[in-house]
């Protein structure tokens, strides 16, 4: 009886194992690598829509730097936030009549058309950011949330898709 018992068991145990390690997997690669993230919000229009789903490479900035104009899941303390990195540490960032400065000298910036004339220094280590829909944002950015340390970067985005997975586009988070 004992050892039927036994028997059943082990049974049991190897017909759900496979399941249960499985799923364990599952858990662990995406708490650990890549985890869908879902746009909320209009902020970066026309890139990223609300509801969009994106894949965040959670190892993404453990093996390289931010860069310019890269897309990335930040966290506010409050919420997680999809943003474009703007300015670099140690950076003077100008926007004037719609162009932007780095250190005074003229780079090109796709989504500069609609930003509002400011000036902001960037403190190293921390990273500018805005929204890609800068209508009526800048303003709001600066006074409540605009530059992050590189630990609160949760990492790269990928992928944006539509909410019914029918429009994947593959891309990187350096989109232009």
């Amino acid at each position: 009886m004992e050892e039927e018992k036994n028997n059943k068991i082990v049974s049991i145990i190897k017909e759900y194992l496979p399941f249960v390690l499985l799923l364990v997997a599952i858990i662990l690669f995406k708490r650990y690598y890549y985890s869908p993230v879902y746009v909320n919000g209009d902020s970066m229009l026309n890139t990223l829509h609300n509801g969009d789903i994106m894949i965040l490479d959670v190892v993404g900035y453990r093996h390289k730097e931010l860069n310019r104009f890269d897309i990335v899941v930040i966290d506010s303390g409050k919420e997680l936030i999809i943003k474009r990195v703007v300015g670099l540490p140690g950076e003077k960032i100008e926007y004037t009549d719609g162009v932007f400065y780095v250190n005074g000298k003229e780079v090109e910036d796709p989504y500069s058309d609609n930003t509002e004339d400011f000036s902001v220094t960037v403190p190293k280590g921390k990273y500018f950011v805005l929204g890609d829909n800068r209508t009526n944002c800048v303003n709001n950015i600066i006074k409540n949330f605009s530059l992050f340390y590189v630990e609160d970067a949760q990492g790269p985005v990928y992928y944006p898709c539509d909410t019914h997975f029918k429009n994947c586009l593959t891309c990187t988070s350096r989109t232009k």
